[in-house]
């Protein structure tokens, strides 16, 4: 399989070009570099990488500003925020944007590697210290609003189990780990129970799941 081109974008140098290096020791193929947010649409055009790693404090247009800008001209490309914010607002504007990911700086590398590489497999990620403001917020807009069309779906036993420790903001690793099965099979249940529910992303199964009393927090 080829390497998962990324392209890198953070005005600090030394970040930058650490971050970059260690994705490039990891097996990910950094395909380039941006310093600001107008050389990250620039970059995103010119190579069409499978990930942009984004910060979204930098200087003229935020991050958050040019994540549509980047989907309208790489609709192939994911985006991942990897941000020192820990703001709410920020986190469901990038969510609203279309960000497929949403990790604060201090997250570890290897959970940075692996949240990536869940991302480009179809999945999301958001850093755990994020993951509990996201569900405080969405919960209580669905106190208000009907986001879900009715379904009824039918999950097995062992998809039930996969959705509970997706809820607990496990990776597929850890899950595999933890249930005694295969990263690979932990994958095939996520992308079997979004199909059956009708959904795009793990964070929107657990939601749905939780309202539906599936599984429990």
């Amino acid at each position: 399989m080829n390497p998962t081109r990324v392209l890198v974008v953070d005005d600090v140098d030394l970040f930058r070009t650490g971050l970059g290096a260690a994705l490039s020791k990891a097996g990910f193929e950094v395909c380039g570099e941006a310093r600001n947010a107008e050389g990250a649409v620039t970059a995103a055009e010119e190579l069409q990488p499978d990930i942009v790693v984004l910060d979204i404090l930098m200087p003229g247009l935020s991050g958050l500003e040019v994540v549509g800008k980047i989907l309208a001209i790489a609709p192939e490309t994911r985006v991942v925020m990897l941000t020192g914010s820990e703001s709410e607002e920020d986190l469901l504007e990038c969510i609203k944007a279309g960000a497929r990911g949403y990790l604060v700086k201090d997250t570890g590398f290897e959970v940075l590697a692996t949240a990536l590489h869940d991302i480009v497999d179809g999945g999301a990620a958001i850093s755990s210290q994020m993951t509990g403001k996201l569900l405080d917020v969405l919960q209580q807009l669905l106190r208000h609003q009907d986001f879900f069309t009715p379904r009824k779906p039918t999950l097995t036993g062992r998809e039930l189990e996969v959705l509970q420790q997706v809820a607990r903001g496990r990776t597929s690793k850890d899950i595999g780990e933890v249930l005694f099965i295969s990263e690979n099979t932990v994958k095939n249940h996520v992308r079997n129970i979004l199909d059956k529910l009708g959904l795009h992303s793990r964070n929107e199964a657990v939601l749905f799941a939780i309202r539906e009393s599936l599984i429990e927090l």
